[in-house]
């Protein structure tokens, strides 16, 4: 990864969001709030090294995760192997709740949609999904989202901070607690909340790292999908790692004018960019890359745009995800027919392109991203 365009990350971002926006606004700052840092955050090797530091064995780390992982105990008084003065300090120093749930929404095909409240009053929304092959949760990155795609509810009024690792931790842990009350376990995560996982990437990694350790929730690399809008050099940095994760890219057009209509952050990044990025990404790893494709009425549903799309990936170790788009009142887009999604995906396959439709999940709830987070937290979104 070549280190100069690692430094311009942040400013080409950062001149997509003041190009894309509809007008400047200019807001009053308030003062943030001191949060207090989620133990949920330290992986075991960095937890053993505050242990240490502080005058401590290294082996409570274990303890500690046990009692965080294994028991999910909701207060450090419960870790009751450990001295008492070991749990004042982890008390003093460490939030072991950072999250305290507004609404919990039940879908009659299971799925279930929480919103939950931070320690700074901000909201963000976790899903658990179940199928038969398990119960999959997916989980959020940030508050908010500056990458401005105009079919999104997430990017409504824009983002207002990362989340710490352990905040992203601990909406897997609040799902795994009500799977406890069933006999029931996490068995896949998905990382396609509200953000861009890659804008937020430190935590974002360490959070993979949490959720594949096998004193944490010991859920395997290739039960874990992570999805980009395609911020390019995060691509080669994540081909770097050598993760096993399974890595989605949202495509949603062949082409970089319908692209850059969809989703601005192609002007930042070109799609002929993101498709080096993505080859790259295949050959260093071995593994296949999903692309991510919401068909929307009018937009990029036709058989002659399926035609473009089967070209663009066809030398690509990939598949397709056809996604029905969820409708958003706040967004314009008109979700396209079954009988033109049935057409797009046969294309799609004359051509020799795996893909799927995604199945529909949580219709009778608000089921797209960011979607409850904007109808019960509208002062947040605005």
């Amino acid at each position: 990864m070549e280190q100069e365009q690692l430094k311009q990350f942040d400013e080409r971002i950062q001149d997509l969001v003041e190009e894309t926006a509809d007008k400047p606004v200019r807001r009053v700052k308030k003062e943030k709030p001191q949060l207090k840092p989620s133990i949920y955050s330290l992986r075991l090797d960095e937890m053993k090294e505050w242990l240490t530091t502080n005058g401590e064995k290294a082996f409570r780390a274990g303890q500690i995760y046990e009692w965080l992982y294994e028991k999910r105990v909701q207060t450090f008084e419960d870790m009751s192997n450990l001295p008492k003065a070991l749990r004042e300090k982890l008390e003093a120093e460490f939030a072991l709740t950072t999250l305290s749930t507004i609404i919990k929404q039940e879908s009659k095909d299971g799925t279930i949609k929480f919103l939950f409240q931070l320690q700074d009053g901000y909201s963000i929304e976790t899903v658990l999904m179940r199928h038969d092959y398990g119960n999959s949760i997916c989980v959020t990155t940030q508050v908010g989202c500056r990458i401005g795609c105009t079919f999104c509810a997430s990017t409504l009024g824009g983002l207002k901070r990362h989340l710490m690792a352990g905040e992203i931790v601990e909406q897997v842990v609040k799902v795994q607690q009500q799977l406890d009350e069933t006999n029931e376990r996490v068995s896949s995560i998905v990382i396609m909340g509200i953000g861009e996982p890659f804008d937020n990437y430190d935590a974002m990694m360490n959070f993979l790292k949490i959720m594949n350790d096998d004193k944490g929730l010991n859920i395997g690399a290739r039960h874990i999908t992570v999805s980009t809008s395609g911020i390019v050099p995060k691509i080669y940095e994540f081909a770097d790692e050598g993760m096993q994760i399974n890595f989605a890219v949202s495509l949603h057009a062949p082409n970089q004018e319908a692209r850059q209509k969809l989703m601005p952050i192609a002007k930042a990044y070109k799609l002929e960019e993101l498709m080096e990025a993505v080859k790259y990404y295949t050959k260093k790893s071995g593994r296949r890359v999903t692309f991510e494709y919401g068909l929307m009425s009018g937009e990029n549903d036709t058989e002659e745009v399926a035609l473009e799309l089967a070209k663009l990936i066809k030398n690509i170790k990939c598949h397709v995800n056809l996604i029905p788009i969820n409708y958003v009142p706040e967004r314009d887009y008109i979700r396209t027919s079954r009988s033109k999604i049935f057409a797009f995906e046969k294309t799609l396959k004359e051509q020799g392109i795996n893909v799927t439709i995604r199945r529909e999940q949580g219709a009778d709830i608000a089921a797209a991203c960011g979607q409850l987070r904007a109808q019960e937290r509208s002062h947040e979104t605005k």
